[in-house]
């Protein structure tokens, strides 16, 4: 078979896996978008160790390390751009502020909103491929890891979501969609600003690790005691 099967990529291939549940899930009949966050955050914790493991194996050809690049790109667009925006059409199928039977206002409205999903999808894609680019050029003139990121990470999904998500849950008789939609909007754009971040080190990545495994377990406790979640 083509392709790299080693530990090196495991944990990609499971971001993967849990970004296509994800989505199935949260676009079937019964699907509900806590479901998708949910694996959302599985991506993310998944995402966090990738790198590190795949560095443990010293002797990887270019090949297995140019491969590793590309299925890390092309997972988390899967991961943190499609599926979040399935998150949002989910959301939007449950709101009961549009509905397209109506008029033609409201469809146009939920033609809009579905519009901004489909942007946020491209602006990962743009930022995704970017990256890239850019990271090749950049170890063709010095060693290490990079300091900085230019632009917000798309990896940054797997937090920002799932704490409007929580909040959502917690605020039952509130309709956060449309707050949804203008929080992936700005999320959209900051992944193609121009601006320039500082990579988060050790601590960093501790406390926004820490912080995902609190709203999964948050996640999951609720969904329980709520019998299903949805309403």
């Amino acid at each position: 078979m083509i392709g790299y099967y080693n530990y090196t990529v495991v944990l990609t291939y499971l971001s993967l896996l849990s970004a296509g549940a994800g989505i199935f899930v949260t676009l079937s009949g019964g699907g509900h978008p806590y479901l998708g966050v949910m694996f959302l955050l599985l991506c993310g914790l998944c995402d966090a160790f990738d790198g590190k493991v795949a560095r443990m194996k010293k002797d990887r050809s270019e090949m297995e390390c140019k491969f590793g690049v590309q299925i890390d790109s092309l997972s988390d667009l899967v991961a943190f751009g499609v599926l979040p925006a399935c998150i949002g059409g989910a959301m939007l199928r449950r709101s009961q502020l549009f509905d397209a039977s109506k008029g033609i206002a409201d469809k146009i409205c939920i033609g809009a909103l579905f519009a901004i999903l489909v942007l946020y999808i491209l602006a990962a894609m743009i930022r995704l491929a970017y990256f890239n680019v850019t990271e090749e050029e950049r170890q063709k003139k010095e060693d290490g890891a990079r300091k900085t990121f230019t632009g917000l990470p798309v990896t940054s999904a797997a937090l920002i979501f799932p704490s409007l998500l929580l909040i959502d849950f917690v605020l039952k008789g509130i309709d956060l969609t449309l707050i949804y939609f203008v929080v992936i909007l700005i999320t959209a754009f900051l992944f193609l600003a121009k601006f320039q971040m500082k990579k988060p080190g050790l601590k960093g990545i501790l406390i926004m690790l820490i912080a995902g495994t609190i709203e999964l377990a948050a996640f999951i406790i609720l969904w329980k005691l709520s019998a299903g979640g949805c309403r």
